[in-house]
C-alpha cells in the first residue's frame, strides 16, 4: 500500500526528503529502492556510473524494464559506450531529476554505489571549470620538468593540496584550478552538508556472505551472456570510449575475445576485482557518519528503511 509523506500544513513536496540508498555492489540496493518506491510513491535515480551506458546491461546488473515493477528510473541508458560524462554533469542531471520528482509530489530515491556521484548529488560540492590549453601546457611541463618541480609550485600556492597529493595528474589539475580561479584546489573539497533534506540508508552485512553473493552474481552474469554482450558492444565503440571498457567484467572479457585470457580466468579475475571494489565502496560510505546502516539480511529490512524515510520527512528533521 502506498503511504503519503508530507507536511500537515500542506507544503508536502517541500519536505519530501531525498532518499539515497548506498552500500557495496551486490547488497540489494536496487531491490530496496523498489520497495521504498512502491511504499511511498517514489521514483528511482541511478547513481551507478556504469549503468549510464546503453547496452551495458548484464555486466552492470541493470534491472531489466520488466523487473522495475512500474517504478520510473532516471539516468539510465543515456550514453553510448563511446561517450563519457563528468561528475559535474551528472550533478546537474541528478539535481534536475530530484527537483522534477519532488515537483510532482513523489519521493526521489537515489540508488547506486558510485561514491563520488552520490556525494555530487546530495552534498554541497562545487566543481571548478577546465581549460584544455592550460591543461595541455601543464602536462607538457610535467613531462619535461618532472613531478617534483610542479609539486613545489603547487606547495607555494596550495600547501594543503601539495601535502595530500603526489601523482602527476592530480597535481596538474590542482595547478589548473588555481590558475583559473585564483583559489586553492583544496578550497573546493566537498563538505558533508546536504544540499536539500536527505536521508542515506546504507546496506551492509556478513562479509563472507557478500563474497558468496558476488561470486554467484558474476557466474550468473556469465551464464546470462556477458561475453556475447561485450562482443556486441565492440562495434558500438566499446574499445574507443575512455570509461566504459574499464567496467568490471567488460575489461576482463575483452581479453577473452582478444585471445589473451580464458573464460574461467576472466570469471575469477572479475570475482576478485568485484570483491575489491565492494571493499572500496564500504570504506567510502563508512567514512560518512550520516549513513543509517541496515543489515541486508534482516527480515524487516523494508520496515526498518521505511522508518528512516518517515523520520526524515517530519517537520524539523
Amino acid at each position: 500500500m502506498t503511504q503519503k509523506l508530507g507536511n500537515p500544513a500542506g507544503d508536502g513536496a517541500a519536505l519530501l526528503p531525498l532518499v539515497a540508498i548506498v552500500g557495496p555492489t551486490g547488497s540489494g540496493k536496487s531491490e530496496l529502492a523498489l520497495t521504498l518506491a512502491e511504499r511511498f510513491n517514489g521514483e528511482a535515480i541511478n547513481a551507478d556510473s556504469m549503468q549510464f551506458y546503453r547496452g551495458m546491461d548484464i555486466g552492470t546488473a541493470k534491472l531489466p524494464l520488466a523487473q522495475r515493477r512500474g517504478v520510473e528510473h532516471h539516468l539510465m541508458d543515456f550514453l553510448s559506450v563511446k561517450e563519457d560524462t563528468t561528475v559535474a554533469a551528472f550533478q546537474q542531471l541528478a539535481r534536475d531529476a530530484i527537483a522534477d520528482i519532488r515537483s510532482r509530489g513523489k519521493l526521489p530515491i537515489l540508488v547506486g554505489g558510485s561514491g563520488l556521484y552520490n556525494r555530487a548529488a546530495i552534498d554541497v560540492l562545487e566543481f571548478p571549470g577546465t581549460d584544455p590549453d592550460l591543461r595541455a601546457a601543464l602536462e607538457r611541463e610535467l613531462e619535461q620538468d618532472g613531478l617534483a618541480v610542479l609539486l613545489q609550485r603547487l606547495h607555494e600556492v596550495d600547501p594543503v593540496s601539495a601535502a595530500r597529493i603526489n601523482d602527476g595528474k592530480r597535481v596538474v589539475r590542482a595547478l589548473e584550478v588555481h590558475a583559473l580561479t585564483g583559489r586553492p584546489f583544496s578550497s573546493f573539497m566537498p563538505e558533508r552538508k546536504y544540499v536539500s533534506p536527505t536521508v542515506q540508508i546504507g546496506l551492509n552485512g556478513d562479509r563472507a556472505q557478500l563474497h558468496k553473493r558476488l561470486e554467484a552474481r558474476v557466474r550468473t552474469m556469465v551464464n546470462a551472456g556477458l561475453l556475447d554482450e561485450v562482443q556486441a558492444l565492440i562495434p558500438e565503440g566499446l574499445r574507443e570510449g575512455r570509461t566504459a571498457h574499464k567496467a568490471l567484467g567488460y575489461q576482463q572479457f575483452l581479453r577473452v575475445l582478444d585471445g589473451e585470457s580464458t573464460v574461467e580466468r576472466a570469471i575469477e579475475e572479475t570475482i576478485v576485482a568485484t570483491r575489491q571494489f565492494a571493499r572500496r565502496q564500504l570504506t567510502w560510505f563508512r567514512a560518512d557518519p550520516r549513513v543509517q546502516w541496515l543489515d541486508w539480511s534482516q527480515k524487516d529490512l523494508g520496515e526498518a528503511a521505511a522508518a528512516h524515510v518517515k523520520a526524515a520527512s517530519q517537520p524539523g528533521a
